[in-house]
């Protein structure tokens, strides 16, 4: 009988119930932050604040020039979409008015064409006369049959038109699906970088903005530069009338704010920027850096000059037209606008001469 008694419950008590109550309770401090430090972030200082943020503007960047190029291949798409669509609809008039004619041409054979051709020459009072319109029918029946073969080709150029517009709108909904990818990415990338902003204080927020130059948006945003050069002596030096009226385009934008995506004429982003200068000079350049750099003749850094583009880091996504003197214009970043600035504050990537 013994072996079939329920042990005995034992209480948690003396010893065994405050460790238990030691355990409990380190657990919840560490699961809530009651010690204060669970979950805290770290503070950062300055130039910990401003490399990470730099990073993030980077990738940002990065971001928004396949941003920039999925846009503009999307908007090539659609062009060419709807080109398609527009020959396909005036093909399709002109198909029904082909078939049309020929379904009244095929009604008036039907009607006329019920007597055999040789009983009519046969009762006819002009035998002759017969014989000359039966040759003329004939040169009619070569017609229409040449007008049934151009209306089968219409019928097979109109499917071609509409089996290329399908591949369009394919294409046109990969590009605009890619839109949207990047532009989650840019603004996850910038969100990202106002929140750690967001945790500095005023006074480390103004020694950052310090650091990076973003407060001055002034035209002479580049005053603290040595041997600062001036819009008419940059323009002068330039290789060409192009070339120059680019860098002059520039100088009139400093101060610019930055916004992703903007090509002008009140904001850019950094390829936007180079983009509007160009086209105001009547140079049409690609939209992003990727295809800026291959716009023209590459020329090493030892031989730049005015309105030359300058382009950065290893993935080629930045860009900011030279103007002389080791400086450049371009528009930086969200925290700073268009500016004057040294091509050194960046790696260099390469250089291209606007032929």
């Amino acid at each position: 009988m013994a072996a079939h008694r329920k042990p005995r419950q034992r209480s948690l008590g003396g010893t065994t119930a405050r460790t238990a109550a030691t355990i409990a309770l380190a657990g919840a401090a560490s699961a809530t932050g009651f010690d204060g430090t669970g979950h805290a972030e770290p503070p950062l200082s300055p130039a910990q604040a401003k490399a990470e943020v730099d990073r993030l503007y980077r990738e940002a960047e990065v971001a928004t020039e396949k941003y920039n190029g999925a846009k503009d291949q999307a908007e090539r798409a659609a062009q060419r979409l709807n080109a398609l669509r527009d020959e396909a609809a005036r093909r399709t008039d002109r198909l029904r008015s082909a078939r049309e004619a020929l379904g009244s041409a095929a009604t008036a054979q039907y009607r006329g064409g019920g007597v055999d051709p040789s009983v009519r020459l046969l009762l006819s009072s002009d035998p002759g006369r017969y014989l000359d319109d039966a040759a003329f029918a004939e040169r009619v029946d070569s017609r229409r049959a040449a007008a049934v073969t151009r209306v089968r080709t219409q019928m097979r150029e109109i499917e071609r038109l509409r089996g290329a517009a399908r591949v369009e709108l394919a294409s046109l909904t990969s590009r605009q699906a890619e839109l949207r990818r990047q532009k989650r990415t840019v603004t996850e990338k910038l969100s990202e970088a106002r929140r750690l902003l967001s945790r500095l204080t005023e006074a480390q927020r103004a020694q950052l903005t310090a650091a990076t130059g973003a407060g001055d948006t002034s035209g002479s945003a580049g005053r603290g530069l040595a041997g600062t050069v001036s819009a008419s002596q940059a323009a002068t030096e330039a290789p060409d009338a192009r070339a120059g009226a680019a860098v002059a385009y520039a100088y009139g934008k400093l101060g610019s704010p930055y916004v992703w995506g903007a090509t002008g004429p009140h904001a850019f982003d950094c390829s936007g920027l180079v983009q509007a200068a160009y086209h105001s000079a009547g140079v049409s350049l690609p939209r992003t850096t990727y295809a800026q750099i291959g716009a023209g003749r590459r020329v090493p850094r030892s031989a730049l000059l005015p309105g030359d583009l300058v382009f950065f880091y290893s993935g080629v996504s930045h860009v900011g037209i030279y103007v002389g003197h080791g400086q450049m214009i371009h528009a930086p970043n969200p925290s700073a606008p268009v500016r004057l600035a040294p091509i050194d504050e960046m790696p260099f990537a390469g250089a291209t001469r606007v032929v």
